[in-house]
This record gives structure tokens, sequence and C-alpha cells, in this order.
């Protein structure tokens, strides 16, 4: 399979017309870019006149900006690892690495949370959680759309507004957020993939120069996407580790914080399909704060779309039981990942 490289080309096909931060196979909307907008995930990226950083700059876009994008569209730029740009409108052209995709979908609040919680994920763009149940009280942390997060109890404030209660599994505390924004996983949104085929027949291949992720099954691939993985920034060179691992440590939702803010740090709650590989913390996740696969640029982690990242942790071991945090030891599906 090594000998089989994947071109730019497959690049693109795998990443479902370049709508990788939401589109995964199954598709489960007939016309992908329908009522689809994008936020913008940097604190600022320019839009163009055309699908290119050559063209004319015809409109800045802050960070949280949400854009209606009509198509997708593929740069003249050959060199690009990511050509996939997004068009909006008639108002221009933005790159889709600085863009997730998002939409926004309301629920129906659910009045009675049982004492274990419910497992949910963000259903709009974002969502601001609160120190109390009242949009007036101070405002906590923002969570993203397709975040996962444990749901705790349910309040009503005097203008009849629901909302949840939204656990903070890192710092043991807990905010509100409006109950329409979350969308409550069920026990089929979980359900394992191919769970007849054993462990030992599935593997999943990591290569680090070409970005991609591969899954197997008796030796033969299903499933490759885009990936990022260790990336250099200001304060250093962050590596994802070579070698062979086992998925030993699953959790649907995690917050990850560390370092400082202003050098590289970060504080991530919400952080979906959690696969941990190593004990110093390297795992494959769903990630919310970029949409530009393809090239490294993680703390070390492999970074995948959260659709990716939801597919691969249903198919692999060991199975997290529906509504339960974690699942640590035992088997694992096999990782390998190679230069």
């Amino acid at each position: 399979m090594r000998s089989d490289k994947l071109s730019r080309r497959d690049f693109l096909k795998l990443s479902g017309l370049g709508l990788a931060g939401l589109i995964a196979p199954p598709f489960d909307f007939d016309y992908p870019v329908a009522n689809l907008q994008g936020r913008v995930t940097t604190r600022m990226i320019w839009m163009y006149d055309r699908p290119s950083i050559e063209g004319e700059k015809v409109k800045l876009c802050q960070g949280d900006m949400l854009l209606n994008i009509t198509n997708s569209t593929v740069s003249d730029d050959v060199t690009s690892h990511n050509r996939i740009w997004y068009e909006v409108g008639t108002e221009g052209f933005v790159y889709s690495g600085n863009i997730q995709p998002v939409r926004t979908i309301l629920n129906t609040p659910l009045m009675d949370i049982p004492r274990r919680g419910l497992l949910a994920e963000v259903s709009v763009p974002y969502t601001d959680g609160h120190t109390g149940p009242k949009a007036d009280t101070e405002a906590s942390y923002r969570m993203y759309y397709e975040t996962t997060h444990w749901l705790l109890s349910t309040a009503t404030d005097r203008d009849g507004q629901v909302w949840y209660e939204v656990r903070d599994d890192k710092f043991n505390e807990s905010y509100y957020a409006r109950a329409e924004h979350f969308r409550i996983l069920t026990e089929d949104d979980l359900a394992p993939l191919s769970p007849d085929v054993p462990d030992d027949e599935k593997k999943i291949q990591v290569r680090l120069e070409e970005q991609i992720l591969i899954a197997s099954e008796y030796g033969v691939p299903i499933f490759a996407v885009p990936v990022s993985t260790g990336g250099i920034y200001r304060v250093g060179t962050y590596t994802t580790p070579k070698g062979a691992f086992i998925t030993y440590y699953k959790r649907p939702s995690r917050h990850m914080a560390a370092g400082d803010l202003a050098a590289s740090g970060f504080d991530l709650p919400g952080v979906p399909w959690v696969q941990y590989i190593t004990e110093s913390g390297i795992s494959l996740h769903g990630t919310f704060w970029h949409n530009d696969f393809g090239r490294p640029r993680s703390h070390g982690c492999i970074n995948l779309s959260i659709q990716s990242a939801k597919w691969l942790y249903r198919w692999s071991s060991p199975q997290v039981s529906f509504n339960k945090e974690l699942s640590i030891g035992g088997v694992g599906t096999k990782v390998e990942i190679i230069l």
C-alpha cells in the first residue's frame, strides 16, 4: 500500500469536494452547500475577487464572522497542499483552510436530563456559555459547531428560554448555554462501525509526509482522509511520533488546554471524538479551529475534520458505551505512523 501514493487530485476527492470540515461519507443531504455557512476560524482573513491570494482584496473578515457559502472551487495554484476555495455569493472567494463549514439547526430542548448526563453536540455555528441560566450573566467559554459536551440539567429563565447546564470535564465546573443550540446524541449516532471485523484485522496508518490517514480492514483500505500532524510554531517545533501504537484510551469529548495562549498555547473545550495513543497525550481527534488539513499544523496530535474523527471513533476499539465518559485499557486498534 505504501507504493500506491495518493495524488493531490485524490486529496480533493477524499475531502468531499473540499468541504472536509462538514462532509464525510455517507453524505446526509442532497446538495452539499444548501443553507451552508462558513465561520472564520482565525483572527482575520481577506476575501478576494477570485480564488487566489494574487487576486484583489475585497473584504476583511473578522474571527467568528459567518459567511454564506454558495459553492466551492479549485484554485490554479497547483503547488498548494489545499487548492479549495469557497465562493461567497457575489461577494468574492475565501480560502477554505481558515473557514469551518457550519449550519444553524435549532432543536427542541429535552426537559428531563438523567442523572448520568447526556452527550450532545453543538448544532449552530457557535454558542456562548454563561455562569448562570440567563443571557445577562457573565460569559465563559464559546462552544463551536459539532463540538461535544456533557449536559447535566435543564433550567428555564423568566423569559421562558430553556438552558442546559454544561459540564467542563477538565476544570470540574459547569456553565449554561441555550438548550436549542444542542443536539442530544443517540445510541444510533454512536453505534459501532464494522463490529464484525476482528480487532486484529483493523489498522490505522498515518503518513506524515503525505499528511493522510488510511483505515484498513483485512489489509484493504476502506477510508482515507487528509490530516494535520505536528507543525512548527513561534515557540518551537511540535512533532508527531513515528512508530506503532494502539487506540488504548478513547473519550467522546475532552476540554484540551495547555500553555500560554499568547505563545501558541491552546484552550479548547469540547474537542470531539478523542483517541489517545500515547501517555503523553498524543491523540487522534476532531478539529474545529481550522479546516486546513493536508499540512502539519498541530501540537503533535493528528487533527481530523470532525465528521472524519467521528467515523474513526465509531470504527476503532475499544468501544465506549453510550453515555459513558471514557474507555481505557483493553484491546485497541493498531495505529502505524510512518514518514
